[in-house]
């Protein structure tokens, strides 16, 4: 992965990003409905087209998965070495309720293990990605790697959980339970992650299933600032499953952390 090819996911994502801000600002939005009863709009639809469409043009080797097409059958799919997965309205609920907490998600996948990815926020015209072992948050329209961000390091004085707004199960209520002198933040889309990713927060635990392309973008972020996204057994997040929905998912920042105290599977994080 090389600076022309960050450079092309920016211009890709701004594209898409553009064109939904376009249709936010406006009353042409219908709302359709998929058949797990989750919302699909027109911005959904646009930018899924203009992503596809520019990827094909400028990666016409490396094959695409979308939420908005993950009909590949398995069989056709397995045999990817390399791949890119793509949310091209991550937060569609956020979107409806004009949050502005949704994002666009695109992660090259090799295999099975996302080994970049950049996650663009319209509404701010604010990028993060990873970038050569390293991740970055950018204002603007450009790659600028004189802004790294990193996770920070985790204290039991001042713990800070990202909590699901629309999406806490009971594993997560049970959590915060365990820890009520925590500051706890909620947020729409894959930004969850990114709190992790550049120090804002400590720890993101999901107990309600989430599907590849929710946690592709991020978990490279997230790596790439020096924190794990992974299961509950301590198995980092691994990709072109022949289901595409993940397991729960625990993303820290310090891993080094005793998160054991709170959480009985944590013990294999530092393993």
């Amino acid at each position: 992965m090389n600076n022309t090819t960050i450079q092309t996911l920016f211009s890709i994502a701004k594209e898409a990003g553009n064109a939904i801000l376009d249709i936010y600002s406006s009353a042409d939005n219908d709302i359709d409905y998929k058949q797990d009863n989750s919302p699909l709009t027109k911005a959904d639809k646009t930018s899924n087209e203009i992503i596809i469409k520019r990827l094909k043009e400028h990666f016409p080797d490396v094959p695409v998965l979308s939420e908005e097409s993950a009909s590949v059958p398995y069989e056709e799919r397995k045999n990817w070495k390399q791949f890119w997965l793509v949310d091209p309205l991550d937060g569609t609920k956020e979107f409806i309720k004009k949050s502005g907490e949704f994002t666009i998600n695109i992660a090259l996948i090799e295999n099975n293990k996302p080994v970049t990815g950049i996650i663009h926020v319209p509404v701010k015209n604010i990028t993060y990605f990873a970038y050569d072992n390293q991740s970055y948050r950018v204002t603007g329209d450009s790659p600028d790697y004189s802004v790294p961000i990193n996770i920070r390091k985790a204290s039991s004085n001042g713990l800070t959980v990202v909590a699901s707004r629309d999406h806490a199960g009971e594993k997560v209520k049970n959590l915060l339970k365990k820890l009520p002198d925590a500051t706890t933040m909620s947020m729409g889309s894959s930004l969850k992650f990114c709190l992790v990713a550049e120090g804002a927060a400590d720890l993101y635990y999901r107990d309600v299933p989430t599907m590849e392309w929710d946690t592709a973008a991020a978990q490279a972020i997230v790596e790439a600032a020096g924190g794990v996204v992974m299961t509950e057994d301590g198995v980092p997040l691994r990709y072109n499953k022949e289901s595409l929905q993940n397991p729960a998912l625990v993303t820290v920042g310090d891993s080094t952390f005793n998160w054991s105290i709170y959480l009985k599977f944590a013990e294999k994080i530092a393993e």
